[in-house]
């Protein structure tokens, strides 16, 4: 049986380099297999002369101004659900003590945030079809404004809950719109970097959050955690005003008729006017592939209408294909116990002998730390080893490092004095844990969730993607603490690192390595593979 892809091969190595204004770029490749389409459409004749035929150029890949930029203010939205993340695992200690709540309204507080974003994941697909990717991004800052507005203000336990309900839905959208958006905006070479981005603000807005705690928790208990919690309302203030400077996705605008917009934007987020016009050419073959968009049309009314039924009760092999590694991996980024540890690190450290709540935040920052560092590192490095091998190290550390915390959780279990090496342990693993998630699942899972699925598909093929996502998050953070209460912290930690042992393997098997092949091209990619080989999911 074959894999599909080479799991440790490095390609070729990209700088990226900004360009003036005047020169904008596009990421280049060479030595472009299976019909890999050409992203400089045209060579001067300077160039050619330099570069006899068959002789290998090595050209630097650039970040286009325009497509950065735009990357870069729609996945500010993300760092709305970190800081939730980050914030709330200071702030349950101290809302706890001063709404007089049990532990299992706990987990119903914490979790029902990743519960109700299962409501705006599932809607925001059809809603992106229909008024767009950039008012969706709106929305989504928007209704999570609201929500941190009414946590920020909540007098009682039922009044937080309802804050938390509707930031929730407010994070669905955010979660599936800001990668979306940036795939659909990026060149095919900087996808990975620039589609990573949001999960590099939603590891800066968990930094925020640990920061917040740690700053405010010396304020009187009745007012610390609300104004954790209200804080979040300026990035999300920050975010809906800063859309307003976003150009449209130029696929969407294709597939809504838009040919003339979708040009201009692809002039500024392309090398030459000829290669934009290619570009252009590519989707509106792909969407008039689709039977929704001519070439010819000035307006259509699809409105994302038939994706359902396409996804789910009609699909071909290939979307099966897709599906399957969309969801695997969305399941297993969730069932790593990632966003579980992080909310209730607090908890785990104080069951491993921290019980000063300085020190408990304290430790919290540290973490941030290491996971917002190797997010940024991962995604530099996206666009040079590609998806596959950086997914498959993390998840692989990833078990290792929930491993080692289920040893020393059980040693510290079993012992009657907490020696300082057991503590360490724990503490390091945890790290660890985190810093292998933002190395592989954290980043990737976005990016391959955005870029696998056909134009027409795309949105509310990620939008169920990432429900699965939420859901899987809501019932973990919902019954984290309830299971290791009763199994105790180091089963539950030997749990998920077999978990992690799983995702390794399916992720081995099942996801095909998509670094710099265009949008349209990934869809080829997964044809062309079902054809050659139609006894198996494998090539």
């Amino acid at each position: 049986m074959q894999v599909i892809g080479s799991a440790m091969e490095p390609e070729k190595h990209h700088d990226y380099h900004l360009l003036p204004d005047s020169e904008s770029a596009l990421p280049v490749g060479n030595d472009l297999k299976n019909g890999r389409r050409r992203e400089r459409a045209t060579e001067s004749e300077s160039h050619k002369s330099k570069h006899p035929e068959g002789t290998p150029v090595h050209r630097k890949a650039y970040l286009n101004k325009f497509a950065l930029s735009g990357a870069i203010l729609a996945s500010t939205n993300s760092i709305l659900l970190g800081y939730d993340i980050g914030v709330m695992s200071g702030a349950v200690l101290f809302i706890r003590e001063n709404l007089n709540i049990s532990s299992t309204q706990i987990e119903i507080l914490v979790g029902s945030l990743n519960v109700c974003s299962l409501i705006g994941s599932l809607a925001s697909g059809k809603t992106s079809d229909c008024i767009g990717r950039r008012y969706t991004i709106v929305l989504a800052a928007a209704t999570f404004l609201i929500g941190a507005i009414l946590m920020g203000l909540a007098p009682s336990f039922s009044f937080l809950m309802a804050g938390r309900v509707v930031a929730g839905i407010g994070v669905g959208y955010s979660l599936m719109i800001a990668p979306l958006y940036v795939a659909e905006l990026s060149p095919a070479l900087t996808r990975g970097f620039l589609t990573s981005l949001p999960e590099v603000f939603i590891n800066v807005g968990i930094l925020l959050g640990y920061i917040s705690n740690y700053t405010l928790s010396s304020l009187p208990q009745y007012m610390n955690w609300r104004l954790m919690l209200g804080l979040a309302a300026f990035p999300a203030i920050a975010v809906a005003v800063g859309v307003l400077a976003m150009p449209e996705s130029p696929r969407w605008l294709v597939m809504k008729g838009r040919l003339g917009e979708a040009k201009q934007v692809l002039i500024k987020i392309s090398e030459t006017k000829e290669e934009a016009e290619l570009r252009l050419a590519d989707m509106v073959k792909a969407a008039s592939f689709s039977g929704h968009v001519s070439a010819s049309s000035s307006s259509s009314n699809w409105h994302g209408q038939g994706v359902w039924k396409e996804l789910l009760l009609t699909p071909s092999r290939p979307i099966r294909r897709i599906l399957i590694a969309a969801i695997g991996v969305n399941f297993f980024m969730q069932a790593s116990g990632n966003d579980a540890v992080i909310y209730y690190s607090p908890e785990v450290f104080r069951d491993a002998g921290i019980h000063n709540k300085k020190h408990l935040v304290g430790v919290t920052v540290i973490m941030g730390i290491a996971k917002t560092f190797f997010v940024l590192l991962s995604a530099l490095f996206l666009d040079r080893f590609g998806r596959r091998p950086l997914l498959l190290l993390g998840s692989a550390g990833m078990a290792i490092s929930l491993a080692g915390l289920g040893l020393g959780s059980k040693f510290l279990e079993y012992s009657n004095s907490n020696p300082d090496w057991a503590i360490a342990l724990c503490v390091v693993a945890v790290c660890a844990a985190v810093s292998f998630f933002s190395i592989g699942l954290g980043p990737i899972t976005w990016v391959y969730s955005s870029e696998i699925f056909p134009m027409r598909l795309r949105a509310q093929g990620s939008s169920l993607a990432i429900s699965v996502n939420r859901l899987v998050s809501g019932v973990l953070a919902m019954t984290f603490l309830s299971i290791s209460r009763k199994i105790t912290f180091g089963a539950m930690f030997f749990a998920l690192a077999g978990m992690m042992a799983v995702g390794t393997v399916f992720f081995y098997y099942y996801l095909p390595e998509t670094k710099g092949k265009s949008l349209e091209e990934i869809g080829a990619l997964f044809e062309d593979e079902v054809d050659e080989n139609p006894k198996a999911l494998l090539s």
